[in-house]
């Protein structure tokens, strides 16, 4: 691959570092050391061209110079090997960049099939966290109020944000959303940052080796207590995780319906089968990942953002075969619910 090429004529860097750089926080994230990497490789590259160019200018500059009231320029009609050479060394530099960090952005855009499915929400000015365990929906963190009354101080040594725990050498799926305006999830010491957008969900994932506890952030701004949304990632042993997770399941009695539950509660099964055979709309059975073919011809991946328009505004993609008949859930579904039947219809390709 691309990257083992790089790493070979460039010198390896420390897959495995963990300690902060004058430039960067720790790597605790899988793939902190490749995005370091890179960031190095971009930095050092156009040093060393601002060293050989501004070099060369002042040289000329120096060696040029008019000498005398009889000096005169001389007619240099061009070098045709120079101007090939001073365009071809920085495109190689240019395609390597290009090349390693797509090869980087592709492996932090398709999340591992045995990643933990976490769903995010944020909310000005506080995030909160889903799991499901036990078919509970285990939601930590979210609105509190009171806590929020407290920040109305200068120290900002006030935190509202539960933690996002995780279990150390497993790779975490987030899957996030907003309620009101644009925020963005960011975890420095992973390298990982993605939006969290109104209206539809946002993808990221990471893989924390070593238990620790690291710094998340918003990166967008959001109102005046922006600089309040911060929380915690609490990277756990995996049987202290699980112990955790249990617990909170276990003391999960009043919760939003899970989504076979809901499935059934809103009539889902009416016009969805879930063996297969073809009703009003499309069967619910094997569908989740499957291309479907809509009317006019064009094609979607069945996906978390194309569920969540599907029953939100179901008229704004018609499959192509059935009628248009599927009322709106838009005002009757929380964005837990829907996420709750999302992770329903996901199991039934399982």
């Amino acid at each position: 691959m691309i990257n083992s090429l790089l790493l070979h004529l460039l010198g390896a860097r420390g897959a495995h570092a963990t300690e902060a750089s004058f430039w960067m926080p720790p790597q605790s994230s899988t793939y902190a050391a490749d995005i370091d990497f890179v960031f190095y490789f971009i930095y050092y590259t156009c040093v060393a061209f601002f060293v050989i160019l501004m070099g060369a200018v002042a040289w000329f500059v120096v060696a040029h110079r008019q000498k005398g009231p009889d000096d005169r320029v001389p007619d240099i009609k061009g070098s045709h090997a120079l101007e090939i050479a001073w365009s071809v060394v920085p495109g190689v530099f240019m395609l390597a960049m290009f090349w390693y960090g797509f090869d980087i952005w592709i492996e932090q855009a398709v999340p591992p099939a045995d990643s933990l499915e976490v769903r995010v929400t944020a909310q000005k000015w506080q995030w909160s966290y889903s799991y499901r365990h036990d078919g509970k929906t285990i939601t930590v963190g979210g609105p509190d109020a009171e806590c929020m009354k407290k920040i109305d101080n200068p120290t900002r040594d006030i935190e509202c944000n539960a933690p996002l725990r995780v279990p150390a050498g497993q790779p975490v799926k987030l899957i996030m959303n907003s309620v009101d305006v644009l925020h963005s999830f960011y975890v420095p010491d992973f390298r990982t940052k993605k939006d969290v957008v109104p209206g539809r969900y946002t993808i990221a994932w990471f893989e924390a080796p070593e238990a620790g506890e690291h710094n998340i952030f918003c990166t967008e701004y959001c109102g005046d207590r922006h600089g309040y949304m911060y929380s915690k990632a609490i990277v756990m042993p995996p049987d202290e995780f699980d112990a955790w997770l249990q617990e909170e399941a276990d003391n999960t009695t009043v919760g939003t319906p899970s989504g076979d539950k809901l499935f059934a509660m809103k009539g889902c099964a009416g016009c969805h089968s879930l063996d297969g055979s073809k009703l009003v709309g499309p069967s619910m059975k094997g569908l989740w990942g499957r291309e479907e073919t809509l009317e006019g011809g064009a094609k979607v991946t069945v996906d978390e953002n194309y569920v969540r328009e599907s029953i939100l505004v179901p008229a704004a993609k018609i499959v192509a075969g059935y009628p248009p008949t599927m009322p709106s859930f838009q005002g009757q579904l929380s964005d837990e619910e829907v996420g709750n039947l999302i992770d329903y219809i996901k199991t039934l390709s399982e």
